[in-house]
């Protein structure tokens, strides 16, 4: 791909893009906390492999700007290869680096191949091949091996199937109409350990911290409460999310345990996705 750039995955990707010639636009000092105009990356987290023996490659990315959401519809300008796997990226960015965002399956015998995430915005190229390289094998579900810390269970129903990591379950298809808030019901447990820490008395400690998204889709997503905390022995959460635009949707929903009550971070062990499509008509 001439002219494309393949930025260091990981967290690398980031100190890299700090540093990496950018358009005059995207030129600002280090340390200058910049609202807006900057530019984004795609980073490759990871592969861990699932109980199936299929894997999963974690991708996040770190959209410059300290207030600008950016939204990157899909196509050119935001896509995967091979194609069998586009759509799985999001089309908003949220401010500063977010991680482990979506991940994709590849078969058991997927090899050396790559899967590569390609981002053209503001004059600036990025792709970033995700292979399954043992440098970049990740503990997503088993958990760290100093405090045996595993990320948080989601499950869409009370009794339904649970999951855990970046990929996260999927929740039933859900239909609602433009301007109508719609409920989303997510329950969420964990095991009370985190980072360098025991397990809590009763597993009774911090709460796992539950976080409203929109993934992608073509209009603007409102959440009646984007935020809410389970205790870690279990419990659901409800919001009503409420579309501008008709046409199809996934919403996100992060939870994250003790070490990362606001946020995901390098440390894969800590918070899971659940993921809800939401099909919106006027």
């Amino acid at each position: 791909m001439p002219g494309t750039r393949f930025p260091i995955p990981g967290a690398l990707a980031v100190l890299c893009g700090l540093f990496a010639l950018q358009p005059a636009a995207a030129q600002v000092p280090l340390g200058i906390r910049t609202a807006s105009g900057l530019t984004l990356t795609p980073v490759y987290e990871g592969w861990y492999q699932n109980p199936d023996g299929t894997f999963s490659l974690s991708f996040g990315y770190y959209n410059r700007n300290f207030e600008e959401i950016v939204e990157l519809p899909h196509g050119a300008a935001n896509h995967l290869e091979p194609s069998a796997f586009d759509g799985a990226q999001p089309t908003r960015f949220h401010p500063r680096r977010h991680w482990g965002v979506f991940t994709v399956t590849v078969p058991a015998d997927f090899g050396d191949q790559a899967v590569v995430w390609t981002i053209d915005f503001r004059g600036e190229r990025n792709s970033i091949p995700g292979r399954l390289h043992l440098d970049w094998r990740i503990d997503a579900l088993d958990g760290e091996a100093e405090t045996g810390n595993t990320p948080p269970m989601l499950a869409f129903s009370e009794d339904g199937p649970k999951s855990a990591g970046p990929g996260g379950p999927w929740g039933n298809p859900v239909e609602t109409v433009v301007g109508t808030p719609v409920p989303l019901t997510v329950w969420a447990w964990d095991d009370g350990r985190s980072r360098g820490s025991v397990v809590r008395a009763g597993r009774t400690g911090v709460p796992v911290t539950l976080t409203w998204f929109k993934h992608r889709g073509p209009g603007d997503v409102t959440f009646d409460e984007d935020t809410a905390r389970v205790p870690v022995e279990g419990g659901k959460a409800t919001t009503t999310a409420t579309f501008t635009e008709p046409g199809d949707y996934v919403i996100r929903v992060r939870a994250n345990d003790a070490s990362g009550v606001s946020t995901a971070g390098h440390s894969q062990c800590c918070w899971t996705n659940g993921f809800v499509r939401v099909t919106v008509t006027r």
